[in-house]
């Protein structure tokens, strides 16, 4: 499996650090700004994981479930704040691989790519 992630927020300053943690554990990323957007870069890169900060971009249970439909070899993990999304139960349930708490912990980033790329080799 290609060691590539897209991460989807507007924030400048969230997507640096993401991005600093991400590329010394040797990922290549990929930061977009819209689904749009996100959705040509999981195509054209062949990514493998997609990181969506919900707090900053509106997606809903029907959202997620139309992305992991047309990307069922993308593992989608969600950013947030808050640890309750009663709106997203379904989504968080069923289609998201996991909902990591900001502000990011590098450790907590490392455990589930790991999980994602080594327990789940291509």
């Amino acid at each position: 499996m290609k060691k590539k992630v897209v991460v989807l927020d507007p924030d400048d300053s969230h997507c640096h650090t993401l991005s600093t943690i991400l590329k010394i554990e040797g990922y290549q990323v990929f930061v977009q700004e819209t689904l749009l957007k996100m959705e040509t870069c999981i195509h054209a890169n062949d990514c493998s994981v997609a990181m969506i900060d919900i707090d900053a971009i509106t997606v809903d249970n029907r959202t997620i479930r139309e992305l992991t439909v047309k990307y069922p070899g993308v593992y989608f993990l969600c950013l947030s704040e808050d640890r309750f999304h009663p709106e997203l139960r379904e989504a968080l349930g069923r289609h998201i691989y996991a909902c990591i708490n900001k502000p990011v912990d590098p450790g907590e980033i490392r455990f589930w790519l790991r999980s994602i790329f080594c327990d789940h080799p291509a």
